[in-house]
């Protein structure tokens, strides 16, 4: 009778799984498994990564395939629900706007509660905040001429500035971010204050550098090394955003530069992404009197993304009194290839529509890098995509050390892709194109997407948020 029993117990336990994936490759960048494998999912979690055959009241034929953790984007503009469906069908299972963030954390986090294909979280923005301590309404960037851009602060607005920067992150904020290009008239004592205020939480500093261009006292050297300062003043991480798009041709000094002081034990991380062009607000300080010289670009080099054109002189003056979008094309490939395969980038997008790089940054990589061009290993591609991106913000989110993983005990947050077929097909000019070669996207075990489409009235994303104060 026991033994009868015994086997009905694990006959029963046999079919617990409310979804199996059979027999795909797995990939896990933390174990450095590669091998064929059943992966048995219960309540949104991975319970049985298997190499003998597992049964479960849904089936899924993995063969053939690829079968890896979600990818996780840490730098994502666009955060509407149609945002989403594009990241999903790239293999995105959490995306992050962790640059500007916000200034509000729980009306940030209400907005998308319950309705959200994919996991999302915020930081909470320095560029907001100082909108707000200025006395002007927030905005995505502020104009170049706006006293947010400006204006230096006070010894008050900044003592105002940094509880703004910690309420929101005693309200959960993921991290900090900075725009610091956009905002010039942020002194480095402001900045310092921030930076402070982050490791009172041990956030992490996500930071568009102060400035471009090796020439003048305000450099991209410059900028780098006061990001270093800060975190060795303060011992709060720094994050590094689209390190290819400032630093330009002196992509390969920076990372020297931060892999040094990371030798020294400092905590900085670097991102980047897989576009020669990348895409701002022409209003935006960015485009001061010098930029040219600044970037080593012209006119000619920005493209208006409403229609396509290339800028002139006269088109220039002009979209820069109405203000809008702008693609910038500066930097050659060989800028681009050494940034995605050093060893110290992770991959995050930065996306935002009207550029390609908010609906096919994942896929470019697998595609163009790592099949096509053999500049990545399959398995190097899958960890800057999904576990480098988890450790920048486990400490500060516990839950993330459950992402970005393929093993028993890990949140199901899956993509399932054809490593031969997977590419891009977002263009400059249509850039709203989903990829192809996404097999199927499973987000806490639920499919967002199955057999290359998305699936209709599925919200399972939830917040990512850091624990409340």
């Amino acid at each position: 009778m026991l033994a009868l029993w015994m086997h009905l117990a694990a006959f029963a336990s046999a079919q617990d799984f409310d979804l199996v994936l059979i027999g795909g490759r797995v990939l896990d960048p933390e174990t450095k498994l590669d091998a064929v494998r059943h992966l048995g999912i219960r309540d949104g979690v991975i319970r049985a990564v298997s190499e003998t055959p597992l049964t479960g009241r849904t089936t899924v034929d993995a063969s053939g395939l690829v079968i890896a953790p979600g990818f996780i984007d840490l730098h994502q503009h666009g955060q509407k629900l149609e945002d989403y469906a594009l990241k999903a069908q790239d293999g995105v299972t959490a995306v992050f706007e962790l640059e500007v963030g916000t200034a509000d954390v729980d009306a940030w986090y209400a907005a998308r509660a319950g309705k959200a294909l994919i996991h999302h979280g915020v930081s909470v923005g320095h560029i907001p905040c100082r909108m707000m301590v200025m006395g002007e309404r927030p905005t995505f960037l502020p104009g170049a001429n706006s006293v947010t851009a400006t204006n230096t602060a006070t010894e008050a607005q900044i003592a105002e500035l940094r509880g703004h920067i910690e309420r929101g992150l005693a309200r959960g904020a993921v991290a900090v971010g900075f725009g610091i290009q956009y905002t010039p008239g942020a002194a480095q004592w402001e900045i310092l204050e921030m930076f402070r205020a982050a490791a009172k939480f041990r956030a992490p500093c996500h930071l568009h550098i102060r400035a471009k261009g090796e020439a003048g006292p305000q450099n991209v050297f410059s900028a780098v090394e006061e990001l270093i300062a800060a975190t060795a003043v303060t011992g709060a991480p720094a994050h590094v955003c689209h390190v290819q798009s400032t630093a330009n041709q002196s992509t390969a000094r920076v990372l020297e530069l931060l892999s040094a002081a990371r030798a020294r034990g400092l905590d900085l991380s670097v991102e980047c992404y897989p576009y020669t062009a990348g895409m701002t607000d022409i209003r935006s300080a960015i485009f001061d009197p010098g930029w040219q010289r600044r970037a080593g670009i012209d006119y000619g080099d920005l493209q208006w993304a409403a229609t396509g054109e290339r800028l002139t002189a006269e088109s220039f003056a002009k979209f820069r009194q109405t203000g809008g979008m702008v693609i910038v094309h500066s930097n050659p490939e060989s800028v681009v290839r050494h940034a995605v395969t050093h060893p110290l980038t992770m991959i995050a997008s930065d996306g935002l529509p009207g550029h390609p790089r908010h609906a096919g940054t994942s896929a470019r990589v697998l595609g163009r890098y790592v099949r096509e061009a053999g500049a990545l290993t399959l398995m190097q591609a899958v960890e800057k995509l999904s576990l480098l991106p988890a450790r920048r913000l486990e400490e500060r989110v516990p839950g993330m050390k459950n992402k970005g993983r393929v093993r028993i005990g890990a949140d199901a947050d899956l993509v399932v892709f054809d490593a031969t077929k997977v590419l891009d097909q977002a263009t400059y000019e249509q850039p709203n194109q989903p990829s192809v070669g996404i097999q199927h996207v499973l987000v806490g075990g639920v499919f967002v997407v199955r057999g290359g489409a998305l699936q209709p009235g599925v919200t399972p994303g939830q917040a990512v948020r850091a624990p409340i104060q």
